[in-house]
C-alpha cells in the first residue's frame, strides 16, 4: 500500500519536473552560466527588483481577500489572514506539484477555520473562471494594440511571417508541440479530478454552491477592485523588472503587456511554476522585439529563478506563521 501511494507521488511530482528541466536544458545547453553572476552584480539595477517585489505579495494578498470574498455568501467566514497565508502556501506547494496548490489553499482554511473543504474548491473553480475571462481580455487588447507595432516591423525588416518561423530550429517547433500537447495533458487531467470529485453528491454541492457563489456576492465593485488588483499586481511585478536591464528598460509597457499575456499562457503549462515553457515563449518574444538571443536568455533566467524565490520565501513564512495560529471555527456572525 505504501509502494502504491508513492508510486502516485512520484507520479506527480517527476514528469513536470523532468518536462521543465528538458526544457530548461535544451534552451540553456549552450550557455555560459559563469557570465550570470557577473550580470547580476554589475550590470543589473537591483532597485528595481526589489520595488517589484511588494507588488508580487500584494498580489497574492488581493487574491486571498478576493477569496474570502466569495465564500461569504455560502456562509463560511474566515480570519483575514488564514485567507492570505493560505494563498502564500498555495503558490509555495505548486513549486513541487503543479496545481497542487488548489488543494492546498482549501485544505489550510479547512484546518484553521472550518470551512467546508467542497465549498472552498467550488470557489476556487470561479476563481479560475473568472481570472481565465480577464487574461483573455487582456490578451485580446494588447496584441489589437500591437498589430501596428509587428506589421511595421516586418515592413521594416523585410521579414515575413515565414521568414520568422524559418528562424526556429526543428527543436523549438518540438519544444512548441510538447507544450501544447502538456498543456492538453493537464487539462484531461483536471477534468477526470473534477469527475472523480462530482462522484461525491456532498462534494459537488459543495462546487455546485461555489460556482453559483459569484451571483451573490455582496460588493461587487471590491469584487472587481480586488481582481484589478491581482492582475494589475502581477503585471508591475513583472513590468519593473525591465528597468532592471538596459536591453528591456527602453522597450515600453505594450512589449510587456504581451510578454506577460504571452507568459501567463505558458504557465498552463504543467512544470513547477512554469519553469521552461514560461523561459521559452517570453524569450520567443523578446527576440521578436529586437533583444538579442543571449540578453533574452538573461532576463528570464534571472528574472523568473528571483519571482520563484519570492514565492517560495512567501510559501515558508507562511508554513511557519500557521504552527503558531490557533485553530477555529468561523460563525456566521464571526467576521473578523
Amino acid at each position: 500500500m505504501e509502494r502504491k501511494r508513492l508510486l502516485n507521488i512520484l507520479i506527480k511530482i517527476l514528469p513536470p519536473i523532468v518536462l521543465g528541466g528538458a526544457i530548461l536544458y535544451w534552451m540553456y545547453r549552450n550557455f555560459d552560466f559563469n557570465t550570470v553572476e557577473s550580470v547580476m552584480l554589475h550590470e543589473m539595477n537591483w532597485t528595481w527588483m526589489l520595488l517589484s517585489f511588494p507588488f508580487g505579495i500584494l498580489a497574492q494578498m488581493f487574491r486571498g481577500w478576493r477569496w474570502r470574498q466569495v465564500l461569504e455568501p455560502m456562509g463560511e467566514h474566515s480570519r483575514h489572514l488564514t485567507g492570505i497565508l493560505a494563498v502564500f502556501l498555495s503558490y509555495a506547494a505548486s513549486l513541487v506539484v503543479p496545481r497542487i496548490g488548489e488543494f492546498t489553499r482549501c485544505g489550510v482554511m479547512n484546518r484553521y477555520d472550518g470551512v467546508s473543504f467542497p465549498k472552498a474548491l467550488g470557489t476556487v473553480v470561479t476563481e479560475r473562471a473568472v481570472d481565465s475571462l480577464v487574461i483573455m481580455i487582456i490578451a485580446v487588447v494588447a496584441f489589437v494594440c500591437q498589430i501596428p507595432v509587428f506589421t511595421t516591423f516586418f515592413s521594416e525588416t523585410g521579414m515575413s511571417v515565414e521568414a520568422v518561423l524559418a528562424r526556429f530550429s526543428w527543436e523549438g517547433y518540438l519544444v512548441t508541440a510538447i507544450c501544447g500537447i502538456a498543456a492538453l495533458v493537464m487539462l484531461h487531467y483536471l477534468f477526470r479530478r473534477l469527475a472523480i470529485y462530482n462522484k461525491v453528491r456532498a462534494t459537488f454541492a459543495g462546487i455546485w454552491q461555489g460556482v453559483l457563489s459569484l451571483g451573490h456576492i455582496t460588493n461587487v465593485p471590491l469584487f472587481i477592485v480586488y481582481t484589478l488588483g491581482i492582475w494589475g499586481s502581477y503585471f508591475l511585478h513583472y513590468y519593473l523588472t525591465f528597468f532592471c536591464f538596459d536591453f528591456t528598460e527602453n522597450l515600453g509597457v505594450m512589449c510587456a503587456l504581451v510578454t506577460f499575456v504571452v507568459g501567463s499562457f505558458a504557465v498552463l503549462v504543467p512544470t513547477p511554476n512554469g519553469a521552461g515553457s514560461w523561459h521559452f515563449a517570453v524569450k520567443t518574444m523578446l527576440i521578436l522585439y529586437g533583444v538579442a538571443d543571449e540578453k533574452a536568455l538573461y532576463f528570464v533566467l534571472i528574472v523568473h529563478t528571483i519571482q520563484t524565490m519570492l514565492v517560495l520565501v512567501l510559501g515558508i513564512f507562511a508554513w511557519v506563521a500557521l504552527t503558531f495560529m490557533k485553530k477555529r471555527t468561523i460563525t456566521i456572525s464571526d467576521n473578523t
